[in-house]
């Protein structure tokens, strides 16, 4: 069942990606300039963007911090001054394993920042244009890349996971909100995927892809209209199974799967 209006065309659209430099944002802001839109790549890096930029003519790189809010709002404005936006999407993320045992409040602050107040900060700066755009009969869409860490607690996801959990809730708010409006909305739940945030695990990762597979299926979820956007669906079909046990399985088959 389509959730959203099909995207199918990408040619001329002009799409904003928030932590484009590497991995799943930048697989996938390469993967939409092949079909022709117009995208802007935004992280803090300007060397990465730069090369993305001289890998993608037509490109735009638009370095900013997304844990700072006047610099997110300065950016959105700038970009919706100069037309409407099919897309905005945020792919901006930071993990560090963490357990309670460790634990580390400038750690879980920072996760904090980057995946969830970031986002908050782009949807302030786009959601007045967004909203007036889709008045003028030109839909925009949303976008948020949560992860299967989001679903339940998991051991060494102390700080990532409740942010993760906390995008999920907040793209299903997001959606009962703006569906009517005109907006599309969509959740990203990635498996493991191998960017430079995952490269620093040191335990097996099941059914890992890569970047640009996951771009693929982002695409092919926006283009089916989808809302929950999970892959790979091996590996996703199972986290959300553990989802509907009960704590008094679930905290069992964890430990158990884990070793922790």
């Amino acid at each position: 069942m389509s959730l959203n209006p099909r995207i199918t065309d990408w040619q001329g659209q002009r799409v904003w990606l928030i932590g484009a430099s590497s991995g799943i944002g930048r697989a996938t802001a390469s993967a939409l300039h092949r079909r022709g839109a117009q995208v802007i790549v935004s992280a803090r890096g300007a060397a990465a963007l730069n090369s993305f930029v001289a890998e993608h003519p037509g490109s735009q790189a638009l370095v900013l911090d997304c844990a700072d809010a006047q610099q997110v709002q300065a950016a959105a404005a700038q970009l919706l001054a100069a037309g409407p936006l099919a897309l905005v999407c945020y792919c901006a993320g930071h993990y560090r394993d963490l357990r309670a045992t460790d634990y580390d409040l400038a750690e879980m602050l920072r996760h904090q920042e980057v995946n969830y107040l970031g986002a908050l900060y782009v949807l302030a700066g786009v959601l007045p244009g967004l909203l007036a755009q889709a008045r003028q009969g030109q839909p925009g869409h949303i976008s948020l890349v949560s992860s299967v860490a989001g679903f339940r607690g998991l051991p060494k996801s102390l700080a990532y996971g409740p942010t993760k959990a906390a995008l999920i809730n907040l793209a299903e708010t997001l959606y009962l909100d703006l569906h009517q409006q005109g907006l599309g909305v969509s959740v990203i739940n990635p498996g493991f995927v191998a960017t430079p945030l995952t490269a620093q695990n040191n335990f097996a990762m099941p059914a890992l892809i890569s970047p640009e597979e996951a771009a693929q299926a982002m695409l092919q979820g926006w283009a089916q209209g989808q809302f929950d956007i999970h892959f790979p669906k091996r590996f996703t079909r199972f986290m959300k199974l553990l989802r509907l046990l009960p704590y008094g399985l679930y905290f069992p088959v964890v430990r158990r799967a884990t070793g922790l």
